[in-house]
């Protein structure tokens, strides 16, 4: 299973999704009682339910397609899956972000990264288990 390069990148991406809950994306100084995201001080996906949701069933998603090796095509589709709860998780971070009445007094922490790389993981684990495909394909039509 995890001798082929793409069980290392969904491996990989489903750690980096996993990680946002516990590192945190932005923090402040003080903990603000107004504020949404910064009540304790740091915005984790843990503080809002969709974030929640998105990055868990991506990460979820990530590390079941390491045992789905001998179905390619379900593995692309879910990880494309995963790749777009990311892409939404994200997305709606940011707004809530930017939306947020502390976000001026706060500072971007290493938590902000995470879904990037994750994406980034996803994206190389599709390209291979494509290529993976595409080999299979080939050395049908030759037999």
């Amino acid at each position: 299973m995890l001798q082929r390069i793409q069980s290392i990148f969904l491996l990989l991406a489903g750690v980096c999704a996993i990680l946002p809950y516990s590192l945190p994306a932005a923090t402040t100084e003080t903990n603000s009682a107004e504020s949404y995201l910064f009540a304790d001080g740091s915005f984790t996906s843990g503080d809002d339910t969709l974030l929640l949701v998105c990055f868990g069933l991506a990460a979820l998603l990530w590390l079941a397609d390491i045992f789905l090796y001998k179905n390619r095509i379900l593995q692309i589709r879910l990880s494309t899956l995963a790749l777009l709860l990311v892409v939404i998780g994200s997305a709606y971070g940011g707004f809530l972000l930017g939306q947020d009445s502390a976000e001026a007094q706060s500072t971007l922490s290493v938590g902000i990264a995470l879904p990037i790389a994750a994406m980034a993981f996803g994206l190389l684990a599709i390209r291979y288990i494509r290529a993976d495909e595409n080999l299979v394909r080939s050395s049908d039509r030759l037999r």
